[in-house]
């Protein structure tokens, strides 16, 4: 059974079209309009090994936050779209992921329960014409929209560029964890209560 999703969201501030494969091979085609935005989202699904594909329009001539936390919104809405119910997957995922003078670390429960604990600060506030505090919002609808428990933590580093990237690729290895099967499980719903 494919385990894809494809989501549309249109609001007055955004209109994004969103295609996700848990079951890819890292193939990003990204288009938000903020190219420090698609760059992170390239690595996530690189490093991910999910196919993504975003197209999002929204009204940039404002700031970035309506596009990038609707980006996350809508991820997170097919990440758990295409997860199901979340039978034979792993369930747990994490991943610390080092970039030159850079450490962070990601930690993800696929558990029904959203939760964000974000340990992230950085030196500047912004990358490019990005504020770096976008961040934050952004990994927060992707946890609180795909119903999972999300810790993000810095261990190390003060380039803003490498902290952001690292959060993101961390982000991935740990979804790529977590979202897998697990060949012992079979087709189990991997809890006690039956149900995530």
């Amino acid at each position: 059974m494919a385990r894809t999703a494809t989501i549309t969201r249109t609001t007055s501030e955004t209109d994004i079209t969103l295609t996700l494969d848990l079951d890819g091979t890292g193939k990003g085609d990204i288009a938000t309009g903020i190219g420090f935005l698609d760059h992170m989202l390239t690595a996530l699904a690189r490093h991910g090994l999910f196919d993504l594909t975003v197209r999002a329009k929204g009204d940039l001539h404002i700031d970035f936050h309506h596009t990038t936390e609707d980006v996350g919104i809508v991820l997170g809405q097919a990440f758990h779209r295409a997860l199901g119910d979340k039978r034979g997957i792993r369930r747990f995922g994490h991943a610390l992921i080092p970039m030159d003078e850079t450490l962070a670390e990601a930690a993800i429960d696929i558990s029904g329960r959203p939760f964000l604990a974000w340990n992230v600060s950085f030196e500047r506030p912004k990358i490019g014409e990005m504020d770096t505090e976008l961040f934050e919002e952004f990994f927060r609808a992707l946890a609180f929209n795909a119903m999972v428990t999300l810790h993000v933590t810095r261990r190390a580093g003060h380039n803003a560029h490498h902290v952001a990237e690292a959060c993101f690729k961390a982000t991935a290895r740990a979804l790529r964890m977590a979202t897998e099967m697990d060949p012992r499980a079979g087709d189990a719903i991997p809890s006690t209560k039956g149900a995530l």
